[in-house]
C-alpha cells in the first residue's frame, strides 16, 4: 500500500499548493528577476566568463540556488511548523501509513515546488537573452537537486526543536551554500583549503553540472554520482528520523 499512502500525503500538499498557486509563482519570480536584472543588464554586460557573457554563466547557478531554497524551505519550514506548533503531523504519525510514504509524499511535493521555481527562472532567463542548452541531463540534475534538498528539509524539520533553530540552520548551512557553491562565481577562485571543502557540498555539484550542460562543457559524471549519493543518503535519513518520532 506504499503507493496509495505516499499519494495521499502528496495530494494533500498539492491541494495546499493549488490554493496558493499564484502567490507561490509570483513570489518565486521576485528574487530571480532581481538577480537577472543585476547580472543581465548590470554586471552581465561588462563581465566575460570562460569566453561567454556572465549572464549565461550565472543562470545555471541561479537555477540550482532556487531549486535548493524552494525545495528545502517548502518542506523544512512547513513540516517543522506542523510538528511543533500546528500538530498536524500527528495525523500522519497515528495513521496506518508508513514512514517511507510520509517522507516520499513530502519530498515529492517539495521537489515539484522546486521544479516550478526552476522553470520560472529558465523562462525569465530566455526573456533576458540567455542562450543555454536544456536537455534530459539538465532536467535530471534539477530533479536530483530538488529531491535531495527536499529530503534535507525533512531531516532538519524532524530533528530541530524550535523555529528559531530552524532559522539558524538555514543561516549556517543553506545561506553559505547559496553564495559559495559556484552559483555566482567559480569555486576555484576560493582559497585552496576552502575550495576543497566547498567541493564536498551538494550545491557545488548541482551548479557545476547545470553549467556544464547548459554551456556545452564536458559533462561532469562524478557530480551526477555525488548528487545521486546525497539523494539516497538524505532520503534514507529522513525515513529514519520519522520512524524515531513515531
Amino acid at each position: 500500500m506504499i503507493k496509495i499512502d505516499f499519494y495521499t500525503v502528496f495530494w494533500r500538499e498539492m491541494v495546499v499548493l493549488k490554493r496558493r498557486l499564484w502567490k507561490f509563482l509570483v513570489s518565486r519570480m521576485v528574487s530571480p528577476f532581481l538577480y537577472l536584472v543585476a547580472f543581465g543588464w548590470g554586471l552581465g554586460r561588462s563581465i566575460q566568463m570562460n569566453g561567454g557573457n556572465y549572464l549565461q554563466f550565472v543562470v545555471p547557478g541561479i537555477i540550482a540556488l532556487s531549486a535548493m531554497n524552494t525545495s528545502f524551505n517548502s518542506v523544512g519550514t512547513s513540516l517543522n511548523m506542523s510538528r511543533l506548533y500546528h500538530k498536524t503531523l500527528e495525523e500522519y504519525l497515528i495513521a496506518p501509513i508508513s514512514a517511507f510514504s510520509v517522507v516520499l509524499g513530502n519530498v515529492l511535493a517539495g521537489s515539484l515546488r522546486g521544479i516550478l521555481s526552476s522553470v520560472i527562472i529558465l523562462g525569465l532567463a530566455y526573456v533576458f537573452g540567455a542562450k543555454i542548452t536544456v536537455n534530459f541531463w539538465f532536467v535530471l540534475v534539477v530533479l536530483l537537486t530538488c529531491f535531495l534538498f527536499a529530503s534535507l528539509g525533512v531531516v532538519a524539520a524532524m530533528t530541530i526543536d524550535s523555529h528559531e533553530d530552524m532559522s539558524n540552520f538555514s543561516t549556517f548551512v543553506i545561506l553559505p551554500m547559496s553564495f559559495l557553491c559556484g552559483t555566482f562565481f567559480s569555486s576555484e577562485k576560493l582559497p585552496r583549503l576552502f575550495h576543497y571543502f566547498v567541493e564536498l557540498l551538494p550545491l557545488t555539484h548541482a551548479s557545476q553540472s547545470l553549467r556544464a550542460i547548459a554551456l556545452g562543457y564536458d559533462f561532469p559524471a562524478v557530480s551526477l554520482l555525488v548528487l545521486f549519493g546525497y539523494s539516497l543518503v538524505l532520503f534514507a535519513a529522513g525515513v529514519i528520523v520519522v520512524r524515531r518520532v513515531r
